[in-house]
């Protein structure tokens, strides 16, 4: 059987993939979570904001998506996502691989995240790549629906 060949890409936000991969995002989260509990990036925000953006290929099929932002000391990871399609391909801890290397080669060596308490995967990938829990940050608050994680590179 043939590995199936994996790549990430550049993308604008406001690609036609993107915004798909982004809009099924919403659609999952949105039935979960209060409004003030959802704090994803619109697609302008995600422009507006620089988040550097990218999407991962399988064999030429958008099969996930994520981004990072960087700040002042820190990167943070915006907007990751996995088709249900492709999950246990481990698509998830390449791309956050790909965007810890990516705020090393920006001279940044720490990278955090806010993640919901929903996102049992999400939760889990993100443990096992070495990411911790931390107190909120940046504009971040105390939530009983959200949880905030921290790696130092």
């Amino acid at each position: 059987m043939t590995e199936p060949e994996i790549t990430i890409s550049p993308s604008q936000p406001n690609s036609e993939e993107a915004v798909q991969l982004i809009q099924e995002l919403e659609d999952i989260l949105e039935p979960l979570y209060p409004s003030e509990s959802r704090h994803g990036y619109s697609v302008d925000k995600l422009i507006k904001q620089n988040v550097a953006f990218f999407i991962v290929y399988v064999n030429g099929q958008a099969a996930g998506c994520g981004g990072i932002q960087m700040f002042d000391g820190y990167g943070e990871l915006k907007r990751m996502y996995v088709r249900p399609g492709y999950r246990g391909q481990k698509l998830g801890l390449k791309l956050v691989d790909f965007l810890c290397d990516y705020a090393a080669q920006h001279k940044t060596n720490v990278v955090r995240l806010e993640t919901g308490i929903h996102q049992k995967a999400a939760i889990h990938l993100y443990e096992s790549a070495g990411f911790v829990q931390i107190p909120p940050f940046g504009e971040y608050f105390v939530d009983p629906n959200s949880r905030c994680y921290e790696k130092i590179l």
